[in-house]
């Protein structure tokens, strides 16, 4: 992907953050109307705050319902729109009626995005408008993103990768707009907790979301449930790790999981890190050891 860059004194240099969001307001302002698909997280709401700004009331913000959306992210998102007078409507999606979806093999995203982007075509055709738009940044294109084939498919437009936004640029950027998205920590949809190969159900999903909730309101800010059959796998952020290590907070957790619904909680050492379950992806398969026969 090429950087937007421009000349000074005879010279290339990278644009700054400021210059950035003037190309990506001046580009929105360009589109007759648009859509944004808007998830709640730091990428989506400043993308909706500069369609906001750059076309009024010829842009409208969509959120999808589905059970992979959690309620603490249907409430992030109603107070973002609401403090930030957003033209917004939430639509359902249904991505669980896919098998493909359900089989949650490693292009489980792709059938999701699949389904968002129809509904969103369908809106567009149905309301007049121009187009639709998503948050994808600079930085997503080196992460594994089955989503983004979907985008291209349904020539999704994508006005923060266009500009070479990265995600610390778009912190910055929305914190100076005043955005209370700007420090949010990553999220993502509730699925994304589920391992390759374990299918996704709505029961799987509410599991995390109990689990996710507690961590929740112990006072944890970044983290993830990760599901195995009946086990939690807790990644929790290094900065909020030693908190989480301690006898009390860490008893605290295993109860409030159990009674979320886990028969086992765990610990990862490794900490939170955004799209670990992709990590036994790159992983090479182990030939079966050799038994050992005693003498």
């Amino acid at each position: 992907m090429k950087t937007l860059v421009q000349i000074r004194n005879g010279e290339q240099s990278a644009l700054s953050p400021e210059e950035k969001e003037n190309f990506l307001l001046l580009r929105l302002g360009e589109i007759p109307s648009l859509i944004v698909a808007l998830s709640g997280g730091a990428d989506s709401a400043y993308l909706a705050w500069a369609a906001n700004r750059a076309l009024d009331d010829r842009a409208l913000s969509v959120t999808a319902l589905s059970p992979s959306f959690s309620a603490h992210d249907r409430e992030m998102v109603e107070q973002f729109v609401k403090k930030l007078a957003v033209r917004h409507e939430f639509i359902e999606t249904h991505e669980m009626e896919n098998p493909a979806y359900r089989a949650n093999q490693a292009d489980r995203c792709y059938f999701c995005k699949d389904e968002l982007f129809s509904v969103l075509d369908d809106l567009v055709r149905s309301r007049g408008l121009a187009a639709v738009a998503y948050g994808v940044n600079a930085d997503d294109t080196l992460d594994f993103r089955p989503g983004h084939r979907a985008a291209t498919e349904h020539k999704v437009l994508a006005p923060l990768l266009d500009v070479g936004l990265a995600k610390s640029e778009i912190r910055l950027l929305s914190r100076r707009a005043g955005l209370p998205t700007w420090d949010r920590p990553a999220s993502a949809c509730l699925a994304s907790r589920v391992p390759y190969g374990t299918e996704v159900t709505p029961e799987r999903l509410a599991l995390v979301e109990r689990g996710e909730a507690a961590l929740r309101e112990l006072g944890f800010r970044q983290f993830r449930v990760r599901i195995h059959d009946n086990l939690a796998r807790v990644e929790i952020a290094q900065d909020e790790m030693p908190r989480a290590l301690s006898a009390e907070k860490a008893t605290a957790i295993a109860e409030r999981l159990k009674a979320a619904g886990f028969a086992y909680v765990t610990l990862d050492l490794q900490g939170y890190r955004q799209g670990s379950l992709n990590e036994a992806l790159a992983r090479p398969a182990q030939p079966p050891s050799k038994a050992v026969s005693g003498t």
